[in-house]
């Protein structure tokens, strides 16, 4: 026989008249027992009672029957009828208990007092055992119906009746109850974060643009610039194929959005955390909310706290407002913010004035200036033209411009050429160029940050210097104009003071950054000629000669003796060198005149041109271009390798020509040429690269360049060189008279001034001087370099 759970219970009390007594199955007679139990004397007698049968499986009720219980313990034959779910009928052997065994559950009367006595016993001592097990109470109908359902809920690991990897796998039912827990969870967090986010009261430093300021070596300030072009359109004010030209471009939607994009966020999001692509993915709201309220950091938390504020924003502002905010907010490029500067700085034209092409020029830009400003570059232009087509296609698609308005907007509204980028006057303007140029690069500042103001620049230029090189090109300059109005009128002045450490001291750009833009200073527009004479020699004592294929290196010394007469060809290992034409090279000195045998050291020192083009073979061009490299020169700047490369064919500027031969100055270390030595925003310091010296020439090969050049100086200017005993230069001249250079040195600066003609209304090919250069005695290039290097002693 199968063995079954069981369980007694004893009777319920029966309902007894007044005087009954309190337990059901109690003889009349029987006394009581204060514990509700039979004394060991008496005679018990058999009473019934229930039993009970809890479900299982197989029996999802419980059951319950008669059982008699005797005065001794007995065994009997307990009978399960059949039903439904149990077609046969079940016996099992029952062992029967007798009453005395049997706990009675029913509690004796006590009066009030001990009951209630018993009452605070029982709650002290829940609360000293609270947490400990209690006894099983009988389960309402509620939890019993219940109780399956929490079964199957129940996760149950491995599971039941699944195999492999499958017995770990959560069913379908957990999976719903996970998400939408999670569902819940997330929509209650995002409601308190709502409700937690308050739409700030002050507006960033977006919106509240500073000046950057720029300040002399001595810490003096020497120009102010204030980039921050704003100024407010209402919205009314602003065409609407215009405003529609935007949102075409960035926010189609923007009307009918609640003020955030989910899937643009989702995507910001995915990309940042990747560190990725951190563009797009923000409406207008959240732009506005980004460029007035908060950073530019590309960041989960600001993106987040972006969305809470532009959810807000969106609920009170009006979707015009909002508009009309961050078309006055953002940054078009060139310094300006919003669409009324904006057009004035690309078209020179009121926003009101802007035609549906103009304005999706300008929509463009807001994916970024540096790119699409077409002014920039060949790039640039392709881009913008690509993105202005898309926008009005766009414009179309979203009903917003007819197809025959389209047809009418073929060509591409060509914005203004880049206008003035400062407003300081005079030279201080190709100063603060030169500053912002290097700042930029050296500290890593974009050109949307650096328009944002709140920079304090330390420039390397020294405000004496400045004004003596000013004033020395000005009276050169006045002095031409006097003697020949009419080639004095195209004579362009270049110059540049430079220290040994690279330092920029001083430059001349030109007459007024307002009427000529361009920095003659930095321009690499003519050829050095005879200047570059340093840097063969140079490359001669460092490198040694071949003047066999595949030879040994020969030394070179100052001494060294090359052929100086006027024509004498130049010759390779080979034999002589012939040109394209099928004619051999020679060189020329000034004025064609021989020298016969002559040292390369009196060679230099004399601008004998012949012997340092056959040094150049010798030691080759590569060595040549090479050094003049190490020395300071850009590869961009230097000419072709052909034999004219060494009698200076290159264009270097006099920027670059100064910090070249300052190398020889700070015996052969090299330290490319800077204007900023230190920048802080708003009182805090910005890292800054700066630069640091290599080797370029062996110190003793810098000497004897030196040597030669002060030998230069000496012979062509006596009465100098007794007060500036340490002043070594040379001036440097084209065999067309095209230009003319002098560069030269004194203790640790060094200087270069260039004169040349150029008529920009007619051509960008330099034209004779024509004697405005001066004669030997009286050298206008020298005479500017003295003037900026006084007092030479």
């Amino acid at each position: 026989m199968s063995r079954i759970l069981w369980a007694v219970h004893a009777p319920e009390p029966a309902m007894a008249e007044p005087g009954e007594d309190d337990r059901a199955g109690r003889r009349e007679d029987e006394p009581k027992d204060p514990a509700g139990r039979r004394t060991g004397n008496e005679s018990p007698a058999e009473e019934t009672t229930q039993l009970r049968i809890p479900p299982r499986a197989g029996r999802p009720a419980e059951e319950t029957t008669q059982l008699r219980i005797p005065p001794a313990e007995e065994t009997t034959q307990l009978r399960l009828p059949p039903r439904a779910d149990r077609p046969a009928e079940e016996t099992t052997q029952l062992r029967i208990p007798p009453r005395a065994d049997v706990p009675d559950e029913t509690p004796a009367e006590e009066p009030p007092e001990a009951e209630e006595d018993t009452q605070q016993a029982d709650r002290a001592a829940n609360s000293r055992h609270r947490g400990s097990r209690r006894r099983p109470v009988r389960s309402s109908a509620l939890v019993g119906r219940l109780a399956p359902l929490a079964r199957r809920l129940k996760p149950q690991y491995p599971r039941p009746g699944r195999t492999g990897w499958r017995r770990w796998v959560p069913s379908w039912r957990q999976w719903l109850a996970a998400w939408g827990l999670a569902i819940g969870l997330s929509t209650s967090l995002l409601a308190i974060a709502y409700a937690a986010t308050d739409i700030p009261k002050n507006l960033n430093t977006y919106a509240t643009q500073q000046d950057n300021v720029y300040f002399w070596s001595d810490g003096t300030p020497m120009a102010r610039t204030g980039w921050v072009q704003r100024q407010a359109m209402p919205l009314k004010d602003i065409p609407e194929q215009v405003r529609w030209a935007v949102l075409a471009a960035e926010n189609e939607s923007f009307y009918s959005d609640p003020g955030i994009s989910f899937k643009g966020i989702s995507r910001a999001l995915v990309r940042t955390v990747g560190q990725g692509d951190t563009q797009g993915g923000s409406t207008i709201t959240q732009q506005y909310v980004k460029n007035v309220y908060l950073t530019q950091n590309q960041t989960v938390t600001r993106k987040f706290t972006e969305a809470m504020i532009s959810l807000k924003l969106d609920n009170r502002m009006s979707k015009d407002k909002i508009l009309e905010g961050y078309l006055n907010t953002s940054w078009f490029g060139r310094g300006t913010y919003g669409l009324q500067r904006a057009s004035q700085a690309y078209y020179g034209k009121d926003v009101s004035r802007l035609n549906a092409s103009e304005g999706a020029f300008l929509a463009s830009l807001l994916k970024g200036a540096g790119l699409y400003d077409p002014t920039l570059s060949q790039k640039n232009h392709d881009r913008a033209v690509e993105r202005w087509s898309w926008i009005l296609d766009r414009m179309v698609k979203i009903g917003k411009l007819s197809p025959a308005e389209r047809a009418q907007y073929t060509k591409f509204p060509e914005p203004l050429k880049q206008g003035r980028v400062y407003d300081t006057g005079k030279q201080s303007d190709y100063l603060v160029e030169l500053a912002t140029q290097y700042a930029k690069k050296a500290g890593h500042i974009s050109d949307k940050e650096f328009d944002l103001g709140g920079y304090q620049i330390y420039t390397t230029f020294d405000r004496k210097r400045e004004i003596a090189l000013t004033d020395a090109v000005s009276q050169a300059r006045k002095k031409a104009l006097k003697s020949d109005p009419g080639t004095a009128k195209t004579a362009h002045y270049g110059a540049a003071s430079v220290a040994t450490d690279g330092r920029i001291l001083a430059v001349y750009g030109g007459p007024d950054h307002r009427t000529q833009g361009y920095n003659e200073s930095n321009a690499t527009t003519v050829p050095a000629g005879s200047a570059f004479l340093p840097f063969v020699y140079a490359a001669g004592l460092q490198h040694g000669i071949h003047k066999t294929r595949d030879s040994t290196a020969a030394p070179v010394s100052p001494e060294s003796v090359y052929d100086g007469d006027d024509g004498v060809p130049v010759s390779t290992p080979e034999g002589p060198y012939w040109d394209r034409g099928g004619k051999k090279v020679a060189a020329h000195n000034d004025g064609n005149k021989s020298y016969g045998p002559i040292s390369l050291r009196k060679a230099l020192a004399e601008s004998v041109n012949v012997p340092f083009m056959q040094l150049g073979m010798d030691t080759g061009l590569d060595k040549v271009r090479e050094t003049a490299e190490a020395a300071g020169l850009l590869p961009s700047s230097l000419g072709p390798q052909v034999p004219a490369l060494s009698l200076g064919s290159s264009t270097p500027s006099a920027i670059r020509m100064a910090n070249s031969y300052a190398t020889f100055a700070a015996e052969g270390s090299h330290t490319e040429p800077y204007s900023v030595r230190r920048i802080t925003r708003n009182g805090s310091s910005v890292a800054l690269v700066t630069p640091r010296s290599h080797r370029a020439v062996r110190p003793e090969v810098a000497t004897q360049v030196t040597e030669a050049l002060t030998d230069s100086f000496r012979e062509a200017h006596p009465a100098a060189s007794q007060s500036a005993p340490r002043a070594a230069g040379k001036p440097g001249t084209t065999h067309d008279d095209k230009a003319a250079w002098y560069v030269g040195t004194n203790s640790s600066v060094s200087t270069a001034v260039v004169l040349y003609r150029l008529d920009l209304t007619k051509s960008l090919e330099p034209l004779p001087l024509k004697g405005i250069a001066g004669t030997p005695d009286d050298d206008v290039p020298y005479g500017i370099w003295a003037g900026a290097m006084s007092p030479l002693g």
